[in-house]
């Protein structure tokens, strides 16, 4: 039996991939860039990956003929501005088009609960998606979910952030709008359950936790499994807009998700009864019970996928191909380089760089730099990354983005993600020679890039100078302050 999976590198895709590879199943990995899927499972030998971008019909035809059943986990929500309905609108369409080409057994899609009267443009989408790929000629599967609730997902880390940094919150009035959160442990489980399961063709399922609650009481909640109290003091003053602004400065989440999430919280999300989970056997797990399994699975380092692995929409639609090779011509470029006399350390202290380790030296002015990117709309400091020592191409680390990480071949690259008039590397290079190489190149776009880079540029001389020389150090030392 062989399964298509899309949206492969995604959230609940990344996580979804282990359970089927659990049965007795071939899995297809529909990605649009096989540079970024760094999988554990990656050399599985019942696994195989494919390009495939669903916006450009041209490179569909990578999927096989003879898939039995397929995922639909794709969306477009890290998109800036509206064009997400767009694009979610003709990903749909697309994967219509060469599913009638196939013969697929069955197709699943998840999506947002959308009972309320009042939908929001992420909801209107999700529902218009779903009635784009029930028009199909294999039996269709929808399941709509409520909030996510596991490490890593978008709603979790942003609860986790309001409830940590802020003992007295003054938020806006949709904290009363009602809810129906659900483990990401019990999704998984009904996505699995679902798959060419024929009492579930050609219907659609509302999927939620079994607590009805405010986002006031999650918030709360939150605080007592982490044993922190909190106030709440809710006002009707902050507008959509000024609540976005609120949720992204506070957050680590980009200001784009942060609209998209505010539209989203004005609506109820609050599942129809359904037999569905006593059909599969399923015990649905509470939302205390969630959180405290979340943060197991942080403490013991072992988050699998996170919202935050999802690109900029700066950086959406280039390659990792194409960012590989930094180039030269018409760029700045700050090269140092330092003796390496304890290569393991060196390279230790490279895979552990950013996130709280820091960037050993002048950490406040990498602070600054991330609130002034956060104030222009981009993604700051505050992704931090996923895990405190191991790298994989593909993840997110701080406001940059790894293209390589091979310690075999002692090489480290950086892709900027922040707001920039032009497009930066930063790069560390262990050479043959044990010459630690540290190379800061910016291809400016116009005046406007050059002027930045003269302008930053009398920082550079302390700053990377330090940095170069924290990482050479011969022990994994505490970065400097």
């Amino acid at each position: 039996m062989k399964v298509l999976l899309t949206g492969a590198n995604g959230y609940i895709g990344k996580r979804l991939l282990y359970l089927l590879l659990e049965r007795d199943l071939e899995v297809v990995c529909c990605v649009r860039d096989a540079g970024r899927f760094n999988h554990a499972l990656v050399d599985h030998p019942r696994l195989t990956i494919i390009e495939a971008d669903f916006l450009k019909p041209d490179t569909l035809n990578h999927i096989p003929q003879d898939i039995d059943a397929a995922y639909y986990l794709m969306h477009a929500m890290s998109v800036s501005g509206n064009g997400f309905e767009d694009r979610e609108k003709q990903m749909a369409q697309n994967f219509l088009a060469i599913a009638t080409q196939r013969s697929f057994e069955q197709v699943i899609y998840l999506g947002g609960i959308a009972n309320d009267n009042e939908l929001s443009p992420h909801l209107r989408s999700r529902l218009n998606t779903e009635k784009i790929l029930s028009r199909g000629a294999y039996n269709f599967t929808a399941l709509r979910a409520g909030i996510i609730v596991g490490s890593g997902s978008g709603s979790f880390e942003i609860i986790r952030d309001l409830v940590e940094k802020l003992p007295l919150m003054i938020a806006p009035r949709w904290l009363k709008t009602k809810s129906q959160p659900i483990a990401v442990n019990n999704i998984l489980e009904i996505l699995d359950k679902t798959l060419l399961n024929k009492a579930l063709y050609n219907k659609t399922f509302d999927i939620a936790g079994p607590e009805v609650m405010s986002y006031k009481e999650m918030l709360l909640r939150f605080a007592r499994v982490r044993g922190l109290r909190r106030l709440i003091v809710s006002v009707p003053v902050l507008t959509p807009r000024l609540s976005s602004y609120w949720l992204y400065f506070v957050t680590s989440t980009s200001y784009g998700l942060a609209r998209h999430l505010v539209e989203s919280m004005k609506t109820e999300v609050i599942a129809k009864p359904n037999t569905l989970t006593k059909q599969l056997d399923i015990e649905l797990i509470t939302y205390e019970e969630a959180v405290r399994r979340a943060f197991s699975r942080i403490k013991q380092n072992q988050l699998i996928s996170s919202w935050k692995d999802a690109m900029s929409s700066e950086t959406i639609n280039k390659r990792f191909e194409d960012l590989v090779e930094v180039p030269s011509f018409g760029c700045f470029k700050d090269h140092r380089q330092r003796p390496v006399t304890h290569e393991t350390a060196v390279l230790n202290n490279l895979w552990s760089i950013g996130g709280e380790r820091g960037w050993y030296y002048g950490n406040w002015l990498w602070k600054l730099r991330g609130l002034i990117d956060k104030m222009v709309g981009g993604v700051g400091l505050r992704r931090g990354r996923t895990h405190p020592t191991a790298i994989n191409s593909g993840d997110s680390l701080d406001f940059w983005r790894v293209i390589v990480a091979d310690k075999t071949n002692k090489r480290l690259l950086l892709f900027a993600e922040m707001k920039l008039p032009g497009d930066a590397w930063l790069e560390f290079k262990i050479d043959k020679h044990n010459v630690l190489h540290q190379t800061a190149t910016f291809r400016p776009k116009g005046i406007w890039g050059r002027l930045y880079w003269l302008a930053v540029w009398p920082f550079h001389g302390f700053v990377f100078n330090g940095m170069i020389s924290g990482i050479a150090q011969t022990k994994s030392v505490e970065p400097k302050i």
